[in-house]
């Protein structure tokens, strides 16, 4: 059987449609019992013994043969180096890359804002950045320095006055590329320290590394469990899901197109989700002859062929309007809208990461140039949730500046509320500030 014939087929008109789909969506970020043990023994360890507990785990984790903190610190200097060794090709995609992803985020910036009563009352909103923020980045082989960018650019954006990078280095293994991000986005320290302990260092703090306000970025099983444990006592961006993309196609896109579409969230990992809907069943057989053409120059084709044979699916469809029901159900992280005029559709897509217009915008380019953060969230949390953005890393604090009558006409109305809560000391306290020619209310 070839990949063209097992790949899932689903038609949204069967009756059992509803089903199959909850079937193929399902995903649950669930750690063991053994992983989120060992999570808790790492922050512990930290919290206890700081720098040693980081040096002694990447000792054993890393392979790295480090005798203290300052082995796994490294300075500007050597970011700045970085960015010497990268091929000027390189270089110039990060710069165009950082420089599209900081003019993006420019507009998400958020003011203060007051107005005033007639009474004089003052009312209205502060809007300030965090101090510092940490940046987990995966390590060794891995190179990610899209997502340094991705999660940095925003941070720096909002005002926050410290970025805090972590990225292990196991066995020595450096990329340079996202060093070389890091000094682009304006990282201003970083540790080569990563996993469980990475975490706790960030949230707790150790005698090298701050404890920060919040943690972004993506990570192994062990560094999102590790997230879930430290949250509340810092924020977090999300735990996310498996990367996803669903494409609506009217049947007039290169089906090569379309499949190499859906690859490149295959290619991610075996548990990614590729998914497509289209309302012509001939073009759906296209894909798939498509699909089983090209996959056999893929690099990663046992990645993408795990991930389509056990979560992709190709879904027949009545029409676009069902199609947009049914990717209203999903709720992806990237939807793509691979259609002609598929602004006439964007007013009904209510739940989705981000959204790619047509059949020239591939879900690619968000992930590295567009501009918009590819941060996104997954597992249908797209419902409630957003992408990473400057708004992550602003904090609000509402404003009240009551003027003596304000005070006064607002004292009575307090008093009345507090008093049916059987709060005495909140009536006893605005009723101080009524004016004495004018009765408490009780």
């Amino acid at each position: 059987m070839t990949i063209a014939t097992a790949i899932r087929r689903l038609n949204a008109a069967d009756p059992d449609f509803a089903g199959h789909l909850d079937h193929l969506l399902s995903w649950e970020s669930v750690s063991d019992e053994s992983v989120n043990q060992r999570v808790l023994e790492i922050i512990a360890a930290v919290r206890e013994r700081g720098d040693a507990a980081l040096v002694e785990f990447t000792q054993r984790f890393d392979g790295l043969s480090v005798s203290s903190m300052a082995d796994l610190i490294l300075p500007r200097e050597r970011l700045e180096l970085a960015l010497t060794r990268i091929t000027p090709e390189q270089r110039s995609a990060l710069e165009l890359a950082a420089e599209r992803v900081r003019l993006y985020h420019e507009r998400q910036k958020q003011g203060s804002w007051s107005y005033t009563e007639a009474d004089g009352t003052v009312l209205g909103q502060q809007v300030t950045p965090l101090d510092r923020a940490g940046l987990y980045v995966p390590g060794g082989k891995a190179t990610y320095p899209s997502s340094v960018l991705m999660n940095a650019i925003p941070a720096k954006v909002a005002g926050v006055a410290e970025v805090v990078m972590v990225v292990p280095t196991p066995r020595g293994e450096v990329n340079e590329m996202v060093l070389a991000a890091a000094c682009i986005a304006g990282v201003d320290r970083v540790f080569t320290i990563g996993g469980a302990q990475a975490i706790a260092a960030l949230a707790y703090g150790t005698e090298s590394v701050p404890s920060v306000d919040k943690i972004v970025g993506p990570g192994n099983i062990y560094v999102a469990t590790a997230k879930r444990h430290v949250f509340g006592k810092v924020g977090i961006d999300m735990i996310a899901g498996p990367s996803e993309i669903l494409v609506i196609c009217d049947g007039q896109t290169d089906p090569d197109w379309i499949a190499m579409d859906l690859f490149s969230q295959a290619e991610h990992d075996e548990d990614a989700q590729s998914i497509l809907l289209s309302p012509d069943a001939e073009f759906l057989d296209k894909v798939a002859a498509s699909i089983a053409k090209l996959l056999p120059s893929m690099e990663r084709e046992a990645i993408i062929r795990t991930s389509l044979l056990s979560r992709g699916a190709l879904i027949l469809v009545a029409d676009m309007a069902q199609a947009i029901e049914v990717a209203n159900r999903i709720a992806p992280e990237h939807l793509e809208l691979s259609v002609a005029n598929p602004e006439q559709w964007l007013p009904q897509i209510r739940h989705a990461g981000a959204i790619f217009m047509g059949r020239y915008t591939a879900e690619a380019l968000g992930d590295y140039c567009a501009g918009p953060n590819h941060v996104l969230p997954t597992s249908g949390t797209a419902r409630f949730s957003s992408p990473l953005g400057v708004y992550d890393f602003q904090k609000r604090s509402s404003i009240i500046n009551c003027s003596a009558k304000g005070a006064s006409d607002l004292g009575k109305v307090a008093s009345v509320l507090a008093r049916g809560e059987s709060l005495t000391a909140h009536a006893r306290s605005a009723e101080y500030r009524i004016a004495p020619d004018s009765e408490p209310s009780v």
